[in-house]
């Protein structure tokens, strides 16, 4: 098997219910961090792992996404016409970044392994990157990156691991570690899919979560397509068919060096714009005098320097 990842599949079909009424025109993958939509961040860190070719698993109302990653030559011509050269040629990378795929999602199960059950005929018996539409890492070295590279080493599974509280375990699938293997890399006896803080696996109190991204391979996948409904949700979970496969197979798992974003819920959504901006260079400044006056009572000083300006 090669151990070159050139393929990604991004699962894009939530109906983000926890955004309505924002969501029910707009997909919320596509809802904005400062000027730039979730998704956006998502494909950006997989090309930068090597991706090539992105297979976009929706749903019926994501057409936006579709054209936010195709060229729009009427756009392109007025922006350079206008002397905006620089925001024309960034148009032209977004759509050039990759060759993107797009699928409905059949709904004939449901959990997050049918985005992948339904690209499986895509794959051409190679290993593949598995990222969520909703969710992105700020860190220096991207997510991708360390999963692509984890892999390479060791030629088999690798996920995406985020260290956490045990309190938390229950909302997440948590990694059942055997060995460090190398720093913050370990193998995994398998994954429990949230489990009871007092039944989770842990190391001094602290569980190891899966937070999304993984690369996967040819080997796991007649694994992945015999995984039975969960009996609680009636959902095919990506983390019991792992547990299952760890039973005979090596799977290791990486602790992400970075913040994790999980734009898919509102508070996490505001502290994920809030992160970004405080990290650009042109807003920091401003934004960051705004929150300090706001958290302090003093909005009148901000209201001053803005005058002033």
């Amino acid at each position: 098997m090669s151990k070159k990842v050139t393929k990604a599949v991004i699962a894009a079909a939530g109906l983000g219910t926890r955004f309505l009424p924002m969501t029910k025109a707009m997909p919320k993958e596509m809802l904005p961090i400062i000027d730039k939509p979730i998704i956006q961040y998502v494909v950006e860190e997989a090309v930068a792992a090597g991706i090539t070719d992105i297979i976009i698993v929706g749903s019926a109302n994501k057409r936006p996404i579709e054209d936010h990653f195709d060229r729009q030559y009427e756009l392109e011509a007025k922006l350079r016409d206008s002397g905006k050269d620089e925001k024309a040629d960034e148009l032209m990378r977004i759509a050039d970044m990759a060759n993107f795929v797009y699928i409905r999602q059949k709904p004939l199960y449901s959990g997050n392994a049918t985005p992948i059950l339904n690209a499986a005929h895509l794959f051409n018996n190679e290993p593949f990157l598995y990222l969520y539409a909703d969710d992105f890492f700020r860190s220096d070295v991207p997510r991708a990156v360390t999963l692509i590279e984890n892999f390479k080493k060791f030629g088999h599974p690798v996920i995406a691991l985020t260290s956490m509280d045990r309190s938390m375990s229950k909302k997440y699938g948590v990694a059942d570690i055997k060995d460090e293997v190398a720093p913050d890399v370990f193998k995994l006896g398998g994954m429990v899919e949230k489990p009871d803080p007092d039944k989770a696996p842990h190391r001094d109190g602290q569980v190891f979560v899966s937070t999304s991204g993984m690369v996967l391979t040819p080997e796991f996948m007649p694994t992945l397509m015999e995984q039975q409904p969960d009996p609680r949700s009636g959902e095919i979970i990506v983390a019991q068919a792992i547990d299952r496969f760890a039973e005979h197979n090596d799977v290791y798992g990486c602790v992400i060096d970075g913040r994790w974003h999980d734009a898919g819920d509102k508070e996490k959504y505001l502290e994920a714009i809030v992160d970004v901006a405080l990290a650009d260079a042109n807003i920091a400044p401003t934004f960051r005098m705004y929150l300090h006056d706001k958290l302090s009572g003093d909005a009148g000083h901000f209201a001053d320097h803005l005058h002033r300006r």
